[in-house]
């Protein structure tokens, strides 16, 4: 229908006028680290495969595996005929390891925080969110036609002035935050905000999905330090470190019952294929018999990160306990551009680091007026040489005039700047 298309290219040309206009880009990861696209090889930042446990040899056996046994899909909701016997041990070793009583395991995260939330919560209810929470625990709130506040990023005092004035108006509360947050890479304060909801009879729910097998030996954020922190609703994902598909609840036997009982999300959805199911069994497996590979992602950031001089660009950024390094650079609008100029974003190793920063800020070198964002700075721990990342070019007409300047030229040799190399950084620095 005419009408049906002119609406869809109203949308399309906002979009497009807002700069968040944006296109699916064909991806071919070769190894977890290098990636493919339109010919050129890049180096991918932008990966939720923590652990790389997606190209791990033993995982992709125990994925072919299932697949001869069950079959390549389940056929059906899990209340049907889809619950295959894969999913029984996949959702004991989960309980097991959040040591729960129980665990039920979803077709995503995004379907199991849409699915939970209105479980819990009805049109009488108390929703607390992080403000920072992600995008589908604010679905799975609105879901739950129940009364949906914010409350500060981690800011338990405001929680509590939230839950003391609002509290005695609903019949249930419920607290959602990520434990860990996907873009800054903090925290949440999980034990303060379990004791805040036990004293207002409120339930603590968080979303491990940048947790789970990076964190506390593996085992997610709420095991952080030694500790065991017993939060009512685990939420999380098996398709980050864990390197499959799907999410999960883990949680008291009573709870899970009711999940499967009545999260719309898990009763109309198709199960899981039984590949999905035996690569999270097989990647929980590894992580737990070699603890290290926990440690590792953390590690590497922490390497990455060690260069005094990247804690500038960082700011108030760095690694805050999770494997996720936060680089800020100038507030800009056109996000959708950025991120397809980054993908011609050069990584430079630099000789002599003092000459280079002394040049380049002596000038103040990298900045929109030469069209492009301001630089961030690195460390290679792989050959001891600093590096300079220039992370978006937002006009390149300006930056490849700026670039073979005669002025940019001769600082670009004061500081000893390598030839480029020809594998190409891309990073995706952008927040929706």
């Amino acid at each position: 229908m005419r009408s049906l298309d002119a609406f869809a290219q109203d949308k399309l040309d906002e979009l497009k006028r807002r700069h968040l206009y944006r296109a699916l880009n064909e991806t071919v990861r070769e190894d977890g680290i290098w990636i493919e696209r339109n010919g050129r090889q890049l180096l991918s930042f932008s990966c939720n495969d923590y652990l790389n446990l997606t190209q791990h040899p033993a995982i992709k056996q125990a994925a072919t595996a299932a697949i001869e046994e069950y079959g390549a899909g389940s056929g059906a909701s899990r209340l049907v005929t889809g619950n295959h016997p894969l999913y029984a041990e996949l959702e004991s070793r989960l309980a097991q390891f959040k040591r729960t009583e129980a665990a039920c395991v979803f077709g995503s995260g995004y379907l199991a925080n849409t699915g939970i939330i209105p479980v819990l919560i009805g049109r009488d209810g108390l929703v607390l969110l992080d403000e920072l929470s992600h995008a589908c625990i604010y679905a799975g709130a609105q879901l739950s036609r129940g009364t949906v506040v914010t409350f500060r990023h981690n800011d338990v005092l405001h929680a509590r002035e939230l839950l003391s004035a609002r509290r005695g108006d609903h019949d249930h509360a419920i607290i959602v935050t990520d434990g860990v947050f996907s873009m800054d890479g903090d925290l949440a304060p999980l034990s303060e905000l379990l004791a805040l909801a036990e004293e207002y009879d409120a339930w603590l729910m968080s979303d491990d999905a940048h947790g789970l097998g990076v964190l506390g030996g593996g085992r997610g954020s709420s095991f952080v330090g030694n500790s065991h922190i017993p939060i009512h609703l685990q939420m999380g994902t098996l398709s980050k470190a864990v390197g499959s598909y799907g999410g999960y609840l883990c949680a008291s036997a009573s709870v899970i019952d009711l999940m499967r009982n009545r999260a719309r999300t898990l009763i109309y959805s198709t199960g899981l294929p039984p590949a999905c199911v035996a690569v999270a069994i097989a990647a929980l497996d590894l992580i737990e018999r070699d603890p290290d590979y926990a440690v590792r992602p953390v590690r590497k950031a922490k390497a990455f990160t060690k260069n005094p001089t990247l804690k500038k660009a960082m700011q108030q950024g760095g690694v805050k306990g999770a494997p996720i390094v936060k680089f800020y650079t100038m507030v800009f609008q056109d996000t959708a551009a950025v991120d397809s100029k980054l993908r011609s974003a050069a990584m430079f190793k630099v000789k002599d680091w003092a000459t280079w920063q002394k040049a380049f800020d002596s000038t103040r070198a990298l900045k929109t007026d030469n069209g492009l964002i301001p630089r961030a700075y690195g460390y290679d721990p792989d050959d001891n040489h600093n590096v300079i990342i220039v992370t978006a070019v937002l006009d390149t007409a300006k930056a490849n005039a700026y670039w073979n300047s005669d002025m940019l030229k001769q600082r670009r040799a004061a500081g000893g700047v390598v030839t480029k190399p020809e594998r190409i950084l891309y990073n995706v620095v952008q927040r929706y």
